[in-house]
């Protein structure tokens, strides 16, 4: 693999960082806006990772990072999309308060927090994918990679598929809206040859799921280790750990995984929200 794109350096960001760059890849560009995580990240392997400060809910800075890369490199082989936010939710659950508490808690909903979630979590997605589409058509005619097709890989989230959500918010639609978005660029950029894969993952330790985290009831505890959270949060009894990502997304982006297409992995330890959470959790 000669080139890997990812949004957004933190989290699940870097467990992918770390996965592709200490595993082969020629070089790996990660972008964000928060240049100091950027370089952190970068760490992990300065003569491999390279840094762009951008911001993949512009046009803009898409197009003119993709310009960048064509002129250092050329092509891509994969283009992860991994941006996220997580913008309140409505804050109670609609079986225990009066339908009038509920609609007053409803509408103190900020319409552009909800803009922000679909423009970060969703939108993003099809315009990095499109502002790359040059460059991963690019990397199918390098013969490096004459028989792993490149792909773009989605990070959408567990919560994508919550029927019952025990705190409405824009979090899940903006991630179900994503996970969807996998299946349609797949059949889409088949005239290209470009695959389209997505990941709906579970808990990993990460800014964005801290707060669910904190509510879990694994205080003073290795998160990962078995033991930390209670079956009924987690069957798993943890978060996800680097190795769970890890051996995911390089089994997705290698010859192994090469006749995925429209696929969505799920990476859970079988936590599915609402069913599994306590009367007292929240979703924050």
């Amino acid at each position: 693999m000669h080139s890997t794109v990812l949004n957004d350096a933190a989290g699940i960001g870097q467990m992918m960082t770390r996965a592709f760059a200490t595993n082969g890849a020629a070089k790996v560009y990660i972008v964000g806006r928060r240049k100091e995580v950027l370089d952190e990240t970068a760490n992990i392997a300065p003569n491999i990772v390279v840094p762009i400060v951008g911001d993949v809910t512009s046009k803009a800075s898409l197009c003119k990072i993709a310009d960048k890369i064509q002129q250092e490199t050329g092509y891509v082989n994969l283009l992860c999309c991994n941006s996220g936010t997580m913008p309140p939710p409505i804050g109670v659950n609609s079986s225990e308060v009066s339908v009038s508490e509920y609609r007053t808690k409803a509408l103190e909903q900020k319409p552009e927090d909800w803009s922000t979630g679909f423009a970060t979590n969703s939108t993003s997605v099809f315009f990095t994918t499109m502002a790359f589409l040059e460059l991963l058509d690019a990397g199918n005619k390098q013969g490096n990679c004459a028989r792993r097709k490149s792909q773009v890989l989605v990070t959408s989230s567990i919560a994508g598929y919550l029927r019952q959500p025990p705190n409405l918010g824009c979090y899940g639609a903006s991630k179900a809206a994503t996970t969807h978005l996998v299946k349609h660029l797949a059949s889409s950029l088949v005239p290209y040859s470009i695959r389209v894969n997505g990941l709906a993952p579970g808990l990993f330790p990460s800014e964005l799921a801290a707060g669910l985290i904190a509510k879990g009831g694994a205080q003073g505890k290795d998160v990962t280790e078995e033991g930390a959270f209670a079956k009924e949060f987690i069957p798993a009894e943890r978060l996800g750990r680097l190795e769970d990502m890890a051996g995911t997304v390089l089994y997705v982006a290698s010859d192994a995984g090469g006749y995925m297409n429209g696929n969505i992995t799920v990476l859970d330890g079988k936590w599915n929200g609402g069913a599994l959470f306590h009367e007292d959790l929240e979703w924050c």
